[in-house]
């Protein structure tokens, strides 16, 4: 039992514990350490953002109800907008994330004996005061899929309460942190780290922009289905605005960017195979998605905020063994818009990146910055010419599926490239050429001694068939080379036939038009 205290105390500390929502916590002591842990993660969060951007408080109206005085998030201005709030659902998700984990994984042990998810404020303290930073011996798939895209939560929780995209990044490293060291036993690694706290804002943003671009539609009122489809992509997103009802139900402005998405369901036969330690299905079903979102020419449209231009591929395989072929996003951090006479616009700047890339028999994984350019030509009436050009540098994983050592993988810094392009014949067809290259370098990971080199060539034909129906023909080479001094050397190469059939979002291919007549 809790011991009497003054009622003018009570009174206040009800009024708080109201106000912060901690009211439903029927144990006095428990509201307290809840109290203690919000005003902690409050004044760190909300401290560093302050100086980023300043807050302008509107001094309430004395004849307002007080219903009436209640923030309602605006994204122009900034009002409604909450640091507190995501700093309590980001530590709460991260409780329930240990908490499941200790239930779904009970025999995950360490080296040391230690079971994985029985952390506490004991090995939290070890980790910040004593252990060093190092990289891990987890799975790939959750280490380079499943870290960001734990990341992209801690980053819509932070952006759908109305913070810009640069304060919900520090929210995102700050939830990352968290994790590495209160939520496991393990030492923290860097590796994840970079994997959530850089490769989730990547992430986070285009997931929460798609989320936005759906809720908005033409401007009507959501309904089910869209809300539905929103909370899907961003599931932080829905939550908040299920939970918070009209204060965070405002829509982000997207300013119309010029948008295309398509949808295709195909199937793969794989060819080409040129390793013996690897047995693969040679035809599998395959489904992907692929959003191309601001893109440059469009009259009226300014790229003022980190992706307001961005490219997000997803491919899911019929395969139970390697169900995620890809995840691939690009997105303009900081830039500007240009143009060289009459039929040719684009855009420059950093770019920030997040590949995923599992043809089989290699994987390959990277946060990135690069320098580039995305762009469009009109080379006559009706064909036009789209395409980015990008280099710069990462930290990635890359490495066999077969097992050497704890990990299959290594890590290291990465410098790479990417060329796409793709050639739009009017609303017939459209024939596409992306490839990207990786060099591992080992810099910076547990083997500076080996080195990888990794390209992949995708080049496909669409050819529209009526109305947004169209069918179509893809082949993708995946190479990789490793050369490591415990090892001999490998040489693997992997081809793989699409055939698809795909619903276009446009049945201009995405071109867009700026030399007068119809717009996009």
């Amino acid at each position: 039992m809790s011991k009497p205290v003054d009622d003018k105390k009570a009174q206040a500390g009800s009024k708080i514990t109201k106000a912060i929502g901690l009211s439903r916590f029927r144990d006095a002591g428990i509201r307290r350490c809840l109290l203690a842990i919000i005003l902690l993660l409050n004044i760190f969060g909300s401290g560093v953002c302050l100086a980023m951007e300043p807050i302008t408080v509107d001094a309430p109206d004395a004849t307002e109800a007080p219903e009436a005085s209640k923030p309602v998030l605006s994204w122009d201005t900034g009002t409604g907008k909450s640091y507190l709030i995501p700093a309590l659902e980001i530590p709460a998700f991260l409780v329930l994330l240990n908490g499941y984990a200790r239930l779904a994984y009970p025999d995950s042990v360490e080296p040391d004996g230690k079971k994985t998810y029985d952390s506490n404020l004991s090995t939290f303290w070890d980790h910040v005061v004593h252990e060093q930073w190092g990289i891990d011996e987890d799975a790939f798939a959750v280490n380079q899929l499943g870290h960001p895209y734990q990341g992209s939560m801690y980053h819509g929780f932070a952006r759908s309460t109305g913070l810009n995209y640069w304060q919900s990044l520090l929210y995102d490293n700050v939830g990352s942190f968290l994790w590495e060291t209160a939520g496991e036993t393990t030492n923290p690694s860097v590796n994840d780290q970079i994997a959530s706290g850089i490769g989730g804002s990547f992430f986070g943003e285009a997931l929460f922009r798609m989320a936005s671009l759906v809720l908005e539609g033409d401007g009507e009122k959501p309904g089910l289905l869209r809300e539905l489809g929103a909370t899907i992509l961003s599931p932080p997103t829905g939550i908040n605005r299920f939970v918070f009802g009209d204060r965070f139900k405002p829509v982000f402005p997207s300013h119309n960017p010029a948008t295309f998405w398509r949808v295709r369901l195909g199937v793969n036969l794989n060819s080409d195979l040129d390793d013996q330690s690897t047995t693969i299905n040679k035809t599998e079903a395959t489904v992907d998605f692929s959003m191309a979102y601001g893109l440059p020419g469009k009259p009226g449209y300014s790229y003022k905020r980190p992706f307001d231009y961005f490219h997000f591929e997803f491919t899911s395989l019929g395969n139970a063994d390697n169900p995620f072929d890809n995840v691939m996003i690009r997105g303009l951090l900081l830039g500007h818009d240009y143009e060289a006479g009459g039929s040719y616009r684009g855009i420059w700047g950093i770019y920030g990146g997040y590949d995923y890339i599992s043809p089989h028999i290699f994987r390959v994984s990277s946060t990135s910055v690069s320098l580039g350019t995305t762009f469009q030509w009109w080379a006559s009436q009706a064909v036009a010419l789209q395409g980015s050009v990008l280099g710069g540098v990462g930290y990635a994983a890359a490495g066999n599926v077969a097992q050497v050592g704890l990990r299959d993988y290594h890590y290291g810094v990465a410098p790479q490239g990417l060329l796409a392009l793709r050639l739009i014949f009017g609303e017939r067809a459209m024939l596409d050429l992306t490839g990207r290259a990786y060099y591992l370098s080992g810099v910076g990971g547990d083997d500076p001694g080996g080195n990888e080199t990794i390209e992949r060539l995708n080049t496909g034909l669409t050819v529209r068939v009526y109305g947004r129906h169209a069918l179509g023909v893809q082949y993708i080479a995946s190479i990789r080379d490793a050369h490591y001094p415990d090892r001999v050397d490998s040489h693997q190469t992997i081809g793989t036939v699409s055939l698809v059939y795909t619903w276009l979002g446009d049945a201009k291919f995405g071109a867009v038009e700026w030399r007068g007549g119809d717009s996009l």
